[in-house]
């Protein structure tokens, strides 16, 4: 199963970007969402961002995994 996870979009340099997942901070590769920019919050899948979603959207995932397996896995 592939789980993609929303964080937050908090840093951009080319191809390489920063995301907060829940406070910790994780490089991450924006190979695959070019038009990303600072504060989107994108789905994360392992270490690459596969999509651009809003907060809102990003906010229900979350809660979803939450209620899944009790946290956020980081």
């Amino acid at each position: 199963m592939c789980l993609g996870i929303p964080a937050k979009l908090v840093e951009i340099n080319g191809f390489d970007g920063v995301i907060d997942l829940g406070g910790v901070l994780r490089n991450c590769r924006l190979d695959m969402i070019p038009g990303a920019k600072l504060g989107d919050f994108i789905l994360l899948h392992a270490g690459f961002g596969i999509e651009i979603v809003d907060e809102e959207e990003a906010r229900q995932i979350l809660e979803t995994i939450e209620q899944a397996y009790g946290g956020i896995p980081v």
